[in-house]
C-alpha cells in the first residue's frame, strides 16, 4: 500500500517521462503496484483486501432495512442478520454501515431539527413559559427516590426565571410552584404557556382541563398550549432548563436539605440569571433591568386554595419532618407512615394516618428553621410511653454471663429422667451378647518363631 506522498512522487516521475520499470527500481516497489496506482485501480491509503468481501452479500438487505427505518438500532439489525447467516462481528457491521454510508438521513426528523424557524416576538409582559425539568439522582437525604422535579417559569421577554423543587408533578405541586415562582418573578403576565402536560390540558386535544381553569381564573391569565412536538415554541424556558441542569444541579452537594437546595436555586437564578446582559431596544442591559420594565400584574393576595399532600415516616420520637421542621404526632404512630397535608399558603398543616384519619394539626413554621413544633398532649403521652418501657429492665450486655435458671434446670432434670427411662426400656428389649476378646500374644509368638527359623 502506497501513501499519498508515495503516490504524488510516482505521478510526478511519470509525468517527467520515467518508465514504470524505472519508477519501480527507484521506489523499490513492484512494477504491477506502480502500474495500478498510475492507472487508478488502487487508491493511496486503502489496503487491498486479501480475500473476498464477506459483507458484500448483505449490503442489499442492510440498505433496504435502513431505508425502511432510518432509526433502526444496529444491534437489532445484527440480530436479524445472524438469522440470515451473518458471520461477522457487531463491530464489523457498524464499521461497514459508516464506511459505506448505508444509513440514510431521516427526512421526517430533518423537517423538525433542520427546518427554518421563524422569529417569535415576545412583547414585554405578554408571556410566561412553564416547564417541568426532571433531575436524576437527588440526594438520599431528601427521600424522593430516583428523580426530583423542578418547575421552571421564565418571562419570555426579559428571560428572568425562577424554579420550584417538588417531589412529584401532580397538580397540587404544580399550583404551589406556579404561585411561588410567579411571586419570585415579580408579577403575572397576560398569558401562561405550557406544553401538553396532563395536569393542565388534555394531551390529545390541547383543551384546558376544568380543574386547571379555576387556577387560571384565580391568577387572571390566559392559557396557551404549545403545538404537539414543537419544543421550539417555548425555547426560552427550554434553554433555562439546560442551564439549571448543567450549571446548578450538576454541582449540588449531597448534604443539602430540600430547603437549602431551594435557597441555593433562588440564589443561583438571581446571581447568574438576572445579571446576564441582553440586547434591548435601548441598548444592552441586564435581565433584571429588563424584567423591571415589564408591565406585570400583581399576583393575588392569597394563593389558589389547593391542598398539597406528601407521605412521611414518623421518627421513634414521634416527630414528622416536613420542610425543614419537625412536628409531633401521638406516640402510637412512632416509626409509622403518615400523610402531611396543608393548603398552599395556609397557616396550619394536618397530619393523618395512611387511612385518612387526621390525628394532629399544627401551625406551620417558616421553612428551614429546624424548629420542633410539639403538642403538649403528645409530649405527655410520649413521656408516659417512654417511662413505661424504661421500667422493663436494663438491656443485656453482649458479654454478660447468664447461666441456666431454675426453670431451665427443672426442664433439664425432666429430660434426663425421660432419657434414663428410655435407656432402661431399650436394655430389656435387646438381648445381651458376650463380647469376644482377641488375645494378640498368640500372633506375636507365631511371628517370633517364624523369624527364628
Amino acid at each position: 500500500m502506497l501513501t499519498w506522498e508515495d503516490d504524488l512522487e510516482i505521478h510526478a516521475l511519470h509525468k517527467r517521462g520515467w518508465t514504470i520499470a524505472a519508477i519501480a527500481r527507484h521506489t523499490g516497489r513492484d512494477r504491477k503496484t506502480i502500474s495500478d496506482y498510475l492507472s487508478g485501480k488502487r487508491t493511496p491509503g486503502v489496503r487491498a483486501r486479501p480475500g473476498p468481501d464477506r459483507f458484500e452479500p448483505f449490503v442489499d438487505y442492510v440498505s433496504a432495512r435502513l431505508a425502511e427505518d432510518p432509526h433502526l438500532w444496529a444491534r437489532t439489525l445484527f440480530d436479524e442478520l445472524e438469522e440470515l447467516g451473518f458471520g461477522l462481528s457487531y463491530q464489523s457491521l457498524t464499521r461497514n454501515i459508516r464506511a459505506r454510508d448505508l444509513r440514510p438521513v431521516c427526512q421526517a426528523c430533518r423537517t423538525v431539527t433542520e427546518r427554518p424557524n421563524s422569529v417569535i416576538p415576545h412583547p414585554a409582559g405578554e408571556e410566561t413559559q412553564w416547564d417541568w425539568l426532571e433531575l436524576p439522582d437527588p440526594p438520599q437525604l431528601w427521600g424522593w427516590g430516583k428523580t426530583a422535579h423542578l418547575l421552571v417559569g421564565s418571562l419570555a421577554h426579559s428571560g428572568k426565571w425562577r424554579g420550584f423543587l417538588a417531589p412529584s408533578e401532580d397538580q397540587p405541586h404544580l399550583v404551589a410552584g406556579l404561585d411561588r415562582v410567579t411571586r419570585g418573578l415579580g408579577g403575572v403576565t397576560r398569558q401562561w404557556r405550557f406544553d401538553r402536560m396532563a395536569t393542565v390540558c388534555d394531551p390529545g386535544s390541547g383543551r384546558v382541563t376544568a380543574s386547571f381553569a379555576g387556577v387560571a381564573k384565580h391568577y387572571g391569565v390566559a392559557v396557551a398550549i404549545c403545538p404537539a412536538r414543537r419544543g421550539n415554541r417555548k425555547g426560552v424556558v427550554e434553554k433555562v432548563n439546560h442551564t439549571a441542569a448543567q450549571r446548578w444541579w450538576r454541582t449540588l452537594p449531597d448534604d443539602l436539605t430540600v430547603e437549602a437546595a431551594q435557597v441555593s436555586l433562588d440564589r443561583f437564578a438571581a446571581l447568574r440569571g438576572d445579571t446576564r446582559l441582553r440586547a434591548t431596544a435601548d441598548g444592552r442591559s441586564s435581565v433584571a433591568v429588563a424584567a423591571k420594565a415589564e408591565p406585570l400584574a400583581p399576583p393575588p393576595a392569597a394563593p389558589y386554595p389547593v391542598i398539597v399532600a406528601e407521605t412521611r415516616t414518623a421518627s421513634r420520637q414521634a416527630l414528622v419532618s416536613y420542610r425543614g421542621n419537625r412536628y409531633s404526632v401521638p406516640p402510637e404512630l412512632a416509626a409509622a407512615q403518615v400523610v402531611v397535608s396543608h393548603p398552599v399558603g395556609g397557616q396550619f398543616l394536618d397530619i393523618a394516618t395512611v387511612g385518612g384519619i387526621v390525628i394532629a394539626r399544627h401551625r406551620m413554621a417558616a421553612d428551614g428553621l429546624q424548629v420542633m413544633v410539639r403538642d403538649s398532649g403528645h409530649v405527655i403521652a410520649l413521656d408516659t410511653a417512654a417511662m413505661a418501657t424504661a421500667a422493663t429492665g436494663r438491656p443485656h450486655r453482649r458479654k454478660e454471663r447468664i447461666p441456666p435458671g431454675p426453670a431451665a434446670k427443672a426442664a433439664a432434670a425432666h429430660l434426663r429422667q425421660a432419657n434414663d427411662v428410655s435407656n432402661q426400656k431399650s436394655q430389656t428389649l435387646t438381648p445381651s451378647t458376650d463380647s469376644i476378646v482377641i488375645d494378640l500374644s498368640a500372633y506375636e509368638r507365631a511371628a517370633q518363631n517364624r523369624t527364628i527359623q
